[in-house]
């Protein structure tokens, strides 16, 4: 077994690895960018080198400086964990040349699969289900729209060295590949260096679903089930669970036997995941086709780690070690259900545009597992830290198991609301909107749950009438206690002579009249019981309103609270009667008129402007493209309209909501 292992990541799954090395006595060393020096991951490893700036192409990118802290600390291994370098051959190799372990598959099984069209045609050879399409190169975007024709609308567009939802576009028409033929290409070369494109039919009613491998140096290849990964936005996926509630026994095994014989058709080791698409319209489940094999770690590995009991990371270390797995397929047993949401920085409200910056707040729900369920967390951010432009957004990855379905569910929902993070925006209240939502519940996913579901963006979830009475009665219980501290240190300009228990609460506009008592409050004459512990300052209020159990977090303006809870932000002020009869006659200020000008949705890249000043433009006509992420965001009118002004040029780096143009 090595002594001491160099993990060639960050964040999160940098801190995952650190705690399974140490948990099996092996030291680590952790790599870190400028931009990460004080993060968490540097702090839990034994030691910690610096490799570069911020950028990753000048840091996490540079195989020779991760050979180079691995001399200089005398790592014997590196562990990649996913994105990064953990997908690159030449990596591999280049550690090989060293005598360095890669914890990972073996370089050639990486360059079989790393090539979407290559992967594609060893599947179809290995006996895989493969999708329609054309596996050939594209060179051009009346060549595609040729081809798209011919395998029959709708299609998707992806480029050959793509994942994470980069380079991919859905096209519906003739008119859609030409939008995107190009733009696919673009993203393809500047996410992973690779401009080729290739086209494949498009799966109606799809699901994501994906077969978890795990194979060691002895010939052993085993699967541990499936994980559903329908819920994706732009291709990435939000929400991802073990097992799927569409997949029956046969299907999971049927599944399985093919990505087995994938794998060993090219002499696969190591964590390994087999992407499908399935059809979601075929109650028979067996219309399940090939995507692509990811060889590496998922992100969402913990659920399969939640229903199998094992540990993906020290499976990977001892293979790489040379050990046998230890176990056949028919010791694989999933038992109970998990969930896995990502946390991500992120603003819901504002079409998921990306929030960068510091958390002035960060306390995630309190871990549990026990035998009635499990809450993770799995984080490699803290209070103080930031969110940088430069590294994908997300902040952590919550976890919740249980017996069964529901109760995974459940626990994920509660955890949510107890899930305290203030400084950027987040897309918490998103998560708990679909732990709520009924069609999820009910299992009826499809990769397109979310456009289906959310068409006009997200406002939050919809308002229960028994949520809003028990936000009325926290927020008056609040209001007091507020009202008794401020007359008790005295002195203070404006402070009551004493508490008032009546209260009209303001959510949101609508009026609602709140007694307190001892022990309850009375909300339009309705009474409810109410128990919570409150002392001025908390931004997380745990309340019992009639029996039911909530989280309600609390972010203070000068004249109202935001409280959220159950996945609803609401405007709230609480108001003596006097004054709520006074309110009543204010004028509410408009919001400002910013239909004139074009701004940009995101901090960005300005690549491609289509106008210029004088140039009359119709709705849907492309305006601006805003890259962000390294995905090419396109802008469009929305009515006709002059362009009077230009007032950003291609190349400037863009704040969220800075003008573009400027109309008549």
């Amino acid at each position: 077994m090595f002594s001491k292992i160099l993990i060639a990541n960050r964040g999160e799954i940098a801190c995952r690895v650190i705690r399974t090395a140490r948990a099996m006595g092996i030291k680590t060393v952790a790599v870190y960018s400028d931009a990460d020096a004080d993060s968490p991951h540097v702090r839990l490893a034994d030691e910690a080198v610096r490799i570069g700036p911020a950028p990753a192409a000048d840091s996490y990118l540079r195989a020779e400086a991760i050979v180079e802290a691995c001399k200089a600390t005398g790592a014997e291994a590196v562990h990649p964990g996913y994105g990064f370098l953990s997908e690159r051959e030449s990596f591999a190799r280049r550690l090989a040349e060293e005598n360095i372990v890669f914890i990972g598959p073996p370089p050639a099984a990486i360059a079989a699969m790393g090539d979407k069209i290559q992967s594609k045609k060893l599947a179809a050879e290995a006996g895989v289900n493969v999708v329609p399409g054309y596996l050939g190169e594209i060179g051009s975007t009346e060549e595609a729209v040729r081809i798209a024709g011919e395998i029959g609308y709708p299609v998707m567009m992806k480029a050959s060295a793509g994942g994470g939802g980069k380079g991919m576009r859905l096209a519906w028409s003739e008119q859609d590949v030409r939008d995107g033929f190009e733009a696919t290409r673009r993203e393809g070369l500047a996410s992973f260096g690779d401009d080729r494109v290739f086209i494949e039919k498009f799966i109606e009613s799809p699901r994501h679903i994906e077969i978890q491998l795990l194979g060691d140096q002895h010939g052993t290849i085993v699967y541990l089930g499936e994980r559903e990964c329908s819920i994706q936005r732009r291709h990435q996926k939000v929400v991802e669970e073990a097992p799927s509630p569409f997949v029956t026994p046969e299907m999971r095994r049927a599944m399985g036997e093919q990505a087995v014989a994938l794998a060993r058709a090219v002499g696969y080791y190591s964590a390994g995941t087999v992407e499908l698409i399935v059809s979601g319209a075929d109650p028979t489940g067996k219309s399940f086709y090939f995507l692509e094999m990811n060889t590496r770690l998922q992100v969402e590995h913990p659920v399969t780690e939640e229903v199998t009991g094992l540990d993906l990371v020290e499976q990977m270390i001892r293979v790489a070690a040379g050990e046998p797995l230890g176990f056949d397929q028919d010791a694989v047993r999933l038992q109970g259900w998990a969930i896995e949401t990502r946390v991500y920085a992120e603003d819901p409200y504002r079409n998921f545009l990306p929030s960068t910056g510091r958390l002035t707040r960060y306390a995630p729900p309190p871990e549990r597992r026990d035998a009635a369920g499990v809450v993770r967390v799995d984080t490699g951010v803290a209070e103080g830290g930031e969110v940088s432009i430069f590294y994908d957004p997300m902040i952590a990855k919550l976890v919740s198991w249980a017996p069964d379905r529901a109760g995974a569910i459940a626990l994920q929902a509660e955890a949510l609301d107890r899930y305290a993070i203030a400084g950027l925006g987040t897309n918490l209240d998103f998560l708990s909107a679909i732990a709520q939502h009924p069609r999820f519940r009910a299992g009826a996913l499809t990769t397109g749950f979310i456009a289906e579901e959310y068409p006009d963006g997200f406002h939050g979830a919809p308002e229960q009438p028994e949520t809003q009475r028990a936000v009325a009665a926290v927020a008056a219980a609040v209001a007091q206690a507020e009202a008794a501290r401020a007359r008790a240190i005295g002195g203070q300009l404006g402070a009551p002579l004493a508490p008032p228990d009546h209260w009209v609460i303001r959510i949101d506009g609508e009026e609602r009249s709140v007694v307190l008592e001892p022990g309850a409050a009375i909300v339009d004459g309705a009474r409810l019981s109410l128990a919570l512990a409150y002392r001025p300052g908390k931004t997380l209020v745990e309340a019992e309103v009639d029996g039911r159990s909530l989280a309600l977090r609390l972010v203070r303006r000068r004249t109202h609270m935001l409280v959220t809870t159950a996945g609803r932000q609401r405007l709230v002020q609480a108001l003596p009667p006097r004054v709520a009869a006074l309110r009543r006659h204010m004028i509410d200020k408009p919001a400002p008129d910013l239909s004139r000008f074009l701004v940009s949705p995101m901090p960005g890249l300005l690549t491609r402007l289509f106008v210029e000043a004088g140039d009359t433009v119709e709705p849907g006509q492309p305006l601006a493209t805003v890259e962000a992420m390294k995905m090419e965001n396109m802008l469009r009118a929305e009515k006709r309209a002059t362009v009077r002004l230009v007032a950003a040029e291609v190349g400037a780096s863009l704040a969220i909501d800075q003008v573009i143009l400027e109309f008549d």
